[in-house]
């Protein structure tokens, strides 16, 4: 039997060569209009140091580099080296300055103390062991009046469109990993981490456990996402 870990790396080593496309068709585009908006209440300032979680094939982190200019930098990090080497092609054919990639694991940030302005995760919190140590780690890292930034999927509340995204993600997600990808159990199990993550007020708890405040939370598409974020106190 597979280690959550174990099987999370298995699913995003497989699928990395289709990951972005299948996130365009999976939330029919919106994840790039959820993480713009998220990036605009973050205020992104130029010369900023940014760390990206989770960060899969880069998305996040190049939308991160845009912001903080030539005199910032972003680092962007993930536990799949096959998801990276899809965002270090990226990286080559873009030539976005101030961006570096590095392999490692999210529970264990190989950074010191106080090293960034904000710290992000897009869409891969569900998928660790511990999410509390996670966000610790990432609370950790972030400077005093720093940010920790989450945008992640939620469980919608709205009557009926509620069965509806269950539906979605049990039945029709995984067919289109199976049509589209190839992959279908590796996106039956990415509905699997959907069903089981936390709600928006359980995340929220949890930000206020690893030692952030002000936390604010946005909801998107009726709840199907959530932007959750903190403050590390000066």
């Amino acid at each position: 039997m597979l280690s959550k870990e174990e099987r999370v790396h298995s699913v995003f080593e497989k699928i990395s060569d289709q990951y972005d496309y299948m996130n365009d068709l999976i939330s029919f585009k919106q994840h790039s209009k959820w993480r713009k908006d998220t990036m605009k209440r973050m205020k992104v300032q130029p010369g900023n140091q940014c760390l990206d979680v989770c960060c899969g094939t880069g998305e996040w982190t190049f939308a991160l580099a845009e912001e903080v200019g030539t005199e910032g930098k972003v680092v962007g990090l993930d536990f799949s080296q096959n998801m990276l080497n899809v965002g270090i092609e990226k990286l080559k054919k873009r030539r976005t300055p101030g961006v570096t990639f590095i392999h490692g694991n999210a529970m264990e940030l190989p950074f010191e103390d106080n090293s960034f302005d904000f710290v992000t995760i897009g869409f891969g919190l569900r998928n660790v062991p511990d999410y509390l140590q996670t966000l610790k780690e990432m609370a950790r890292v972030v400077k005093p009046g720093g940010r920790v930034v989450c945008l992640e999927t939620s469980h919608p509340t709205v009557p009926v469109f509620k069965q509806l995204f269950k539906f979605y993600f049990t039945y029709i997600m995984p067919v289109f990993g199976k049509l589209f990808a190839k992959s279908y159990q590796e996106y039956a199990w990415l509905q699997e981490s959907t069903e089981a993550f936390l709600t928006k007020e359980e995340l929220k708890e949890l930000f206020k456990q690893a030692g952030l405040s002000n936390v604010e939370v946005k909801s998107y598409a009726l709840g199907a996402a959530a932007m959750h974020t903190g403050k590390k106190q000066q």
